[in-house]
């Protein structure tokens, strides 16, 4: 028999508590919030166990918590008096209770067998940034880790092959990170005279992004007023 999203959230608590793994059910959804150290041996558990049998790894991916909750968006009368810009400070509390935990690593188990569904979220430690590698786990992972550490520069331990996949092997920076410009830190260009590609500081001007404006449409506040005057 399949669990509910909330019997499965009530069961994952009581086998991991021992880990000191935080398990919540929203929406239908249960989410894990797995200490670093603790993260090779849960995922093991996860796969092994028959009661759980995560045997698929959907999805795994990065996440940049600097600039969660505090960002430029929250307006609804148009942009904000500087902009919208996507520099932050490195350090901003996280979503757990105002920790400075900035990065964290998300992975997606999918249980064929029992029909289940979990997301498993791991803050990652030190800096640079760096979780345990789940390949020997779940062999799926080895692009994702790649993938993650290019575009966040999370390093996974015990990867076997940590290069990266997306961007080549010049570039600077990590381009998911809050903190990366938009405009990059280099550009590259084919040099007929050296007969090779060459990489040179961006020439791109920085500029000022700024938000969408929401505009009031005539429409609703008709609406709204109608609404009123059936209440009154």
């Amino acid at each position: 028999m399949t669990l509910s999203p909330e019997s499965l959230a009530v069961r994952l608590q009581e086998r991991f508590s021992v880990d000191g793994v935080r398990c919540v059910e929203a929406v239908g959804e249960v989410t894990m919030d797995v200490p670093a150290a603790k993260l090779l041996p849960v995922c093991q558990a996860l796969r092994d166990e028959a009661e759980f049998a995560f045997e698929q790894l959907i999805d795994l991916c990065g996440v940049d918590y600097s600039a969660y909750g505090v960002g430029e968006w929250q307006t609804s009368d148009g942009a904000t008096s500087s902009g919208f810009s996507r520099g932050v400070a490195p350090g901003t509390p996280g979503p757990d209770g105002g920790q400075e935990r900035r990065f964290a690593v998300v992975y997606h188990l999918l249980s064929v067998s029992n029909n289940l569904r979990v997301r498993v979220q791991c803050y990652a430690q030190d800096e640079p940034p760096r979780v345990s590698s789940v390949v020997e786990v779940w062999n799926s992972a080895n692009w994702f880790e790649r993938e993650a550490f290019d575009l966040f520069g999370i390093l996974f331990e015990g990867h076997p092959d940590m290069r990266r996949i997306l961007t080549d092997y010049g570039f600077v920076g990590h381009p998911f990170r809050k903190d990366f410009p938009l405009i990059g830190h280099v550009e590259m260009r084919y040099d007929p005279e050296k007969q090779r590609v060459v990489y040179e500081p961006v020439s791109i001007e920085p500029r000022t992004l700024v938000p969408r404006v929401l505009r009031d449409d005539s429409r609703y506040v008709e609406a709204e007023q109608d609404e009123a005057k059936d209440d009154a």
